[in-house]
């Protein structure tokens, strides 16, 4: 496989992997998303774009490479989104002053009632925490990392044979 491959399989394995991770976390862990936890899932679905078009314009190397490489700044936003999430919940960044709940219409009196039902769910608190760092420090380490690896293969001359 090329380094043009490989980058392309990350690109698409990553972001499927950490959507899976967050959508697991939420339904079999009971974990409900906040809305920079929304954030971060949102860039991870426009990585999966890009890397599924990467896949089917491979034949294009130029236009294949584009989407890679437009992949993994998408897996670098939702990093960057993650590393700032993760400061707000160790309060080093100030973040949201209001909590966030949605409501899908209705008389007013069924759009209240819809909000006090739902969860309340903070950004500056962790749900979850593994070895001292939490979900979404977790995704700012896994996402920026392989981003800089997707790039880095996907700027990579092959060797030329011997």
């Amino acid at each position: 496989m090329t380094n043009l491959g490989r980058a392309r399989l990350l690109a698409l394995l990553v972001p499927a992997a950490l959507l899976a991770g967050a959508y697991g976390s939420e339904i079999w862990g009971g974990l409900v998303p906040c809305e920079m936890c929304w954030w971060q899932r949102y860039a991870h679905f426009a990585a999966l774009g890009f890397a599924i078009l990467a896949f089917l314009l491979q034949r294009m190397p130029d236009r294949g490479r584009s989407f890679v490489w437009l992949a993994a700044l998408a897996i670098l936003t939702s990093g960057g989104i993650g590393a700032y999430h993760a400061g707000v919940e160790a309060k080093i960044f100030k973040g949201f002053t209001q909590c966030t709940a949605t409501a899908t219409g209705g008389s007013s009196a069924d759009i209240l009632a819809q909000i006090l039902a739902s969860p309340v769910v903070r950004c500056d608190q962790i749900q979850w925490e593994f070895l001292g760092i939490s979900m979404a420090g977790w995704n700012a380490i896994i996402s920026i990392g392989f981003a800089v690896v997707i790039l880095w293969l996907s700027l990579r001359r092959p060797r030329a044979a011997a």
